[in-house]
């Protein structure tokens, strides 16, 4: 996968780029020959059938539309610069669009070489010998096997040690055929990576390059390298590996959403960032299982025993709920209510507010430890299968962007050699301030919306509380269920979430300026700026508003005769008389599931249209043949951030399930079901709606894995803070156990009788005013019996303790795996070893200082590899 993003015209003696040439050469020694489509519509090759096309470039004919003449110049000049630099092209006329020219571009076996080099990919150098331990449960394997893709279309791949491929060293690595030593995936790297650096003009002093800068500025309508075949029909090539196909029928197609998903063969067709994201996915998914499975069960026994709750029957009781009078809960248009009104809603806060839902909450503390600990495991068994154990920032080339604006001078720390940097520790500094202080201004600018839904919150009751019971006298069913809080909860969510949605967009923009600005060096640091900087406005963004309603809401409302007012005019607003948890309840699942809904549209249903319309606008007779090129122009091109709003979604997705999950214990039940079709949705997406990406090496999921670490170490406390100032589920505990007996009551033995009137405090009418005939009324009060917040605290700080006991006693990378990595170092060395022996038997009958200088020239360089290994070791 690859970003479109912008580049800028900068100095030339900036770019340093590694065995490209960047003098601009003449159009005139350089031609692209264009030739007729063949009519082989799967095809993958040149018109000589020998040829692999790498990469697509496509453009709009200069002679068939007008067009600008510095374009038409550009192109040429791109065109020119690649076939100098050792690139083939051939262009051929579309079958639907005789104003598109399609460009094929294939790289030799020498440019190959040259390139993996340069960009450190690993390739075999000899079968792994190490046995693989037998499972204890393979006598399972005749059940587990239909739930795997099957081996008859996807076989297991021959598992190899790999090295970093080195040209002089050749017949070192494992090559059995040229055509497929490197992997398509890999071919579609290299191309990529030479066409980001393609030089293409030089206008005073300043030149220009990369194939981004051109699809900007609509030079060219769109790169990308080719699906192998259609998703639903086999080629009819018998080079074809079908992979695309294989994928869709074994991973995508809904008949199968029931298998594991096939990570080798999506990191080979895709490359390792987008297996990295799947195989997260899906641990994710199945540890989401068991956590579905306790929390079904918590919500299951909070239903089954709402009716016989003594504290939800003492409030329905007309004996008991019916004889409290309530006080008012605004100022002039609110009356006094009777407790019993909350009968319905007390009976419902009983599903959430239960015994087992502090169970639950200690359960999700562990969970989450157990889940990350398990994924780094996981995640280094998938770092050596797929060769990014050693996959270091060195090896990383520099963005396009970063090199060329290269033109200040610095010592290296390391090395002490010159480099260029693009600015000076000042300009950094600026830089990076610059984008705290914007950052900060856009949190402060959600919190400042949050306030705003406060204040609309705090007006809206007052109106809802006396029109809404009026309004709704022909819908008597319905009245004790719509209630003034109620009314002014689901609308405050409701505007909360589009809020949320709007700000979104906006900040995207600035987020991407900002990232653009810094110009971090390689393409990963940039990914993390940004995943910071969009996370941090996220958290904000999305869990402000459950924050304020968890821990502020109702807590700072002063007594009768003595409210506490916001802004001097608006009285805080209590909790709905079932208890805040309700309310949190609602704003849960309304952002939730109107999140899932807005993603399916934007991500599914979008994508779907416009391919349709797409489609539509250019159809064609039916016994026109389209080929494979033209077929993949018509599909969607890939946004922008690639798989990053797809982290995103789950990982904030991920803080709903862990932060809150005390109070709506459903929360992983619905992420189970939502990510069970997220898996197959984002399969049958890529597969189907988009373009082939550009293959990306990626050693884990990036800064998403610290951001995931401080989701979890906050939520032990958002949990345990849920259940003692937000919850109902302490206090009842602390009476059940202490004040029910004696001293402090007056029953025999523990019991939850008398419970709704420990809580409830008198407030004497005549303090109040002396036109009202009651004596008294109740407001809720003392409701946090003292000791039971040290108790929370005791059980947040075991929770923490045995959290960080998982972390330490669950070692992050398998023993299998250590020993795999260490045989595969023994290998890389013995093979250099031998280099080392070659290389001075040769040189032996050379004279005096000629082989002197050359040993220790050769030794310098493989001291550096020896170097690099014994650090990585260490």
């Amino acid at each position: 996968m690859y970003d479109i993003l912008e580049e800028e015209e900068f100095e030339f003696e900036a770019v340093e780029l590694p065995d490209i040439t960047l003098e601009i050469p003449d159009i005139a020694c350089c031609f692209c020959p264009q030739v007729e489509f063949n009519g082989k519509s799967d095809s993958l090759f040149f018109n000589d059938g020998v040829r692999r096309i790498d990469f697509v470039l496509v453009y709009e004919d200069e002679d068939m539309k007008e067009i600008d003449k510095n374009k038409t110049f550009q192109k040429r000049k791109v065109s020119a610069s690649l076939m100098k630099m050792g690139m083939e092209l051939e262009a051929v006329r579309s079958v639907v669009d005789e104003k598109l020219l399609f460009v094929k571009v294939h790289m030799p076996w020498d440019m190959l070489c040259t390139y993996a080099e340069v960009l450190h990919i690993k390739l075999p150098i000899q079968p792994n010998d190490l046995s693989t331990t037998s499972s204890p449960f393979n006598f399972l394997s005749c059940i587990t096997k239909h739930f795997y893709p099957s081996e008859d279309l996807i076989a297991k791949e021959t598992e190899y040690f790999t090295a970093p491929f080195e040209k002089d060293r050749l017949e070192y690595f494992y090559v059995k055929d040229r055509d497929l030593f490197f992997t398509p995936s890999m071919r579609s790297r290299m191309a990529y990576y030479i066409l980001s650096r393609a030089p293409y003009e030089v206008r005073e002093n300043i030149k220009k390059f990369g194939v981004t800068k051109l699809l900007d500025g609509g030079v060219y309508k769109a790169a990308y390298p080719l699906h192998d075949c259609r998703f639903n029909v086999k080629s009819k090539e018998d080079v074809c590996p079908n992979e695309r196909y294989l994928l869709y029928y074994e991973w995508a197609h809904p008949k199968s959403f029931y298998k594991m998903q096939p990570l080798d063969l999506i990191r080979k067709y895709y490359g390792e960032k987008i297996g990295i994201y799947f195989a997260w996915l899906g641990f994710y998914t199945a540890m989401l299982a068991l956590a579905a499975i306790v929390g079904l069960g918590c919500f299951i026994y909070g239903y089954t025993t709402q009716e016989t709750s003594t504290w939800s029957k003492e409030v329905c009781d007309p004996l008991i709920g019916g004889h409290i009078v309530m006080c008012p809960q605004c100022d002039r248009e609110c009356t006094y209510w009777r407790l019993n009104s909350t009968c319905e809603s007390s009976k419902k806060l009983c599903i959430f507010d239960n015994y087992g839902t502090l169970v639950f909450a200690v359960f999700m503390a562990i969970w989450v430890t157990v889940f990350l600990e398990f994924w780094k495991r996981y995640q280094a068994e998938l770092e050596y299968e797929w060769d990014t154990v050693e996959f270091l920032e060195q090896e990383e080339q520099p963005r396009p962007e970063y090199e060329a604006k290269c033109n200040h001078e610095r010592i290296n720390p390391v090395t002490r050699v010159k480099e260029k940097v693009p600015y000076t520790a000042c300009g950094r500094c600026i830089r990076v301030s610059l984008g705290i202080g914007t950052v900060l201004f856009w949190i402060v600018l959600i919190l400042v919306s949050v306030v705003a839904i406060i204040v609309y919150r705090l007006a809206v009751f007052f109106s809802f509380s006396t029109k809404l019971q009026s309004g709704i006298k022909e819908l008597e069913p319905f009245k004790e269920y719509v209630t003034a809080q109620m009314a002014t909860s689901v609308t405050a969510s409701i505007i909360s979430f589009v809020v949320i949605m709007v700000l979104n967009i906006l900040y995207e923009r600035v987020a991407i300026w900002i990232t653009d600005f810094e110009l971090p060096r390689t393409k990963t640091d940039y990914e993390n700026s940004l995943t910071l900087k969009m996370f941090l406005f996220q958290f904000v963004n999305y869990y402000s508003s459950c924050f304020y309603i968890a821990f502020a809401k109702g807590k700072v409302v002063g007594y009768p005769g003595q409210p506490v007012y916001l802004l001097g005019k608006y009285r805080n607003e209590e909790c709905d008389p079932g208890g805040c948890l309700i309310e949190l309840t609602t704003q849960l699942t309304v952002i939730m599931g109107g999140k899932a809904i807005w993603n399916n549209i934007q991500e599914v249903l979008l994508p779907w249209m416009k391919n349709l319309i797409f489609r539509y606008c250019t159809r064609v007779g039916s016994e026109k043949v389209i080929p494979r090129w033209e077929q993949d122009y018509q599909l969607q091109p890939i946004g922008k951030l690639g798989l990053f709003y797809e982290y995103l979604e789950m990982v904030i997705q991920f803080g709903f399930v862990t932060l809150f999950v005390a109070s709506f214990p459903l929360a992983p039940v619905l992420a189970l079901v939502n990510n069970l079709f997220e898996i197959r949705v984002d399969a049958w997406k890529i597969l189907t709606q988009f373009r082939r990406m550009v293959p990306e090496k990626a050693q884990d999921i990036g800064a998403w894995q610290p951001i995931l670490q401080g989701v979890a170490i906050l939520a032990v406390a958002s949990n345990a803070m849920i259940i003692a100032f937000t919850s109902d589920m302490i206090p009842r505990l602390v009476y059940y156990w202490s004040f029910s007996v004696y001293p402090y009551g007056d029953h025999s033995s523990h019991t939850m009788q008398g419970y709704i009137n420990n809580t409830l405090s008198v407030f004497d009418i005549q303090d109040f005013s002396n036109k009202i005939s009651l004596s008294y009324f109740r407001y809720r009060d003392f409701r946090y019996p003292p000791g039971h917040h040290r108790h929370m605290l005791m059980t947040q700080h075991i929770v923490y303790l045995t959290k960080f006991v998982l972390s330490y006693v669950i070692p992050d990378v398998p023993y299998t795996v250590r020993e795999q990595i260490k045989r595969e170092k023994y290998l890389s060395q013995v093979i250099l070893h031998e280099t080392n022996l070659k290389l001075v038997t040769k040189l032996l009958p050379l004279s005096g200082p000629t082989i002197f200088t050359s040993i220790v020239e050769q030794l310098k360089m493989d001291s550096t590899h020896v170097l690099i290994a014994l650090i990585n070791n260490n």
